[in-house]
């Protein structure tokens, strides 16, 4: 275990923000993690990798990192493995993990920053999948009683970018495990986007998408050791069918995607249709090739890409009258 006062967190979100925690305390174990809950005092923040968070001042607290690490088979059968995966696993070398054993179920979300107990908490999606589908359970411990509670899938109240521990039970759990069910045979998502080209391949393998999706997200997102960033910074909205036709007569070329209770309008085609691709407000900036992606151009501070998200969601709603929030955690 790791325990340290007035630690630097700069190293611990990709928007590269120097600031400080009280108190910061890493575990190996859920066994470390129940040892040490009832020595801490105030505040208590759950971190994964940082891949989704914005520091907006040094945290008066203590903040919590799980090291827990391992990947394990604990059951197989009718053509399905269940696989027990450490919190603090990073999560593309979990994806990485089954693709090379053939195993078909996370390879849409490759190269999603961060860690796995995240994955469990902001219900990751990309490329037409979401984690929430290959999860069967999230082991948890609560973090004021110390006691272990294992959460089923249907119990997460997982939704578009949302799950319990992001809502009602936010702050009151970290996640030490979570179990997955990946498929032995495969069968492949290729619906979304530019994906329909391998679709017309005459043989796909898990590892030609985990590949196919690599290409595609290093062609567009930049690197947070080259650009301080968190990856998509805004969630796609989700509008009524009434609104989406509204908007539709006018822009005919805009993209959309159907989905349950309505219908998904990319927030990065709107943010460039309001002309903030590649533009900045002082330090901070909306990345050139990815509109959903804000970047640190160097030290900039919080503020500065506060100002600019809602220099953003003001004009996206003002031309669209649709409201688009950040996926990003402020604190």
């Amino acid at each position: 275990m790791i325990k340290k006062d007035n630690y630097s967190l700069l190293s611990h979100n990709t928007f590269g923000i120097d600031v400080n925690a009280k108190v910061y305390v890493e575990y190996d174990s859920e066994e470390e993690l129940m040892a040490v809950l009832p020595s801490l005092k105030g505040n208590l923040l759950h971190i994964g990798g940082g891949s989704n968070l914005l520091f907006r001042k040094d945290y008066e607290g203590t903040v919590l990192h799980s090291a827990i690490k391992g990947i394990e088979v604990v059951e197989e059968h009718d053509g399905d493995v269940l696989v027990r995966v450490g919190a603090g696993v990073v999560w593309d070398e979990f994806v990485e993990w089954a693709v090379e054993r053939g195993y078909g179920g996370a390879e849409n979300l490759s190269l999603i920053p961060g860690e796995v107990g995240a994955s469990a908490v902001q219900n990751i999606g990309a490329y037409g999948a979401e984690v929430k589908d290959i999860i069967v359970l999230v082991e948890t411990v609560h973090l004021q009683s110390g006691e272990k509670r294992c959460f089923k899938v249907d119990e997460c109240g997982y939704a578009y970018r949302q799950s319990v521990f992001k809502n009602e039970l936010k702050g009151q759990y970290a996640v030490t495990y979570v179990t997955y069910r990946l498929s032995v045979h495969p069968v492949l998502k290729l619906e979304y986007g530019n994906m329909k080209d391998l679709a017309c391949r005459e043989k796909v393998t898990v590892a030609d998408v985990r590949q196919f999706i690599i290409e595609a997200r290093n062609a567009k997102l930049p690197d947070p050791k080259v650009l301080g960033n968190a990856g998509s910074f805004f969630m796609n909205p989700v509008v009524t069918k009434e609104k989406f036709l509204a908007v539709l007569e006018e822009y005919p070329q805009m993209p959309f995607y159907e989905v349950e209770g309505g219908v998904k309008i990319p927030a990065g085609w709107m943010i460039e249709q309001c002309g903030w691709k590649g533009k900045s407000l002082g330090r901070a900036a909306v990345h050139d090739k990815q509109a959903l992606v804000l970047v640190n151009l160097g030290g900039a501070s919080s503020e500065e890409i506060v100002t600019l998200c809602d220099a953003i969601c003001k004009d996206v709603r003002e031309r669209f009258g649709i409201d688009i929030h950040p996926e990003v955690n402020v604190i």
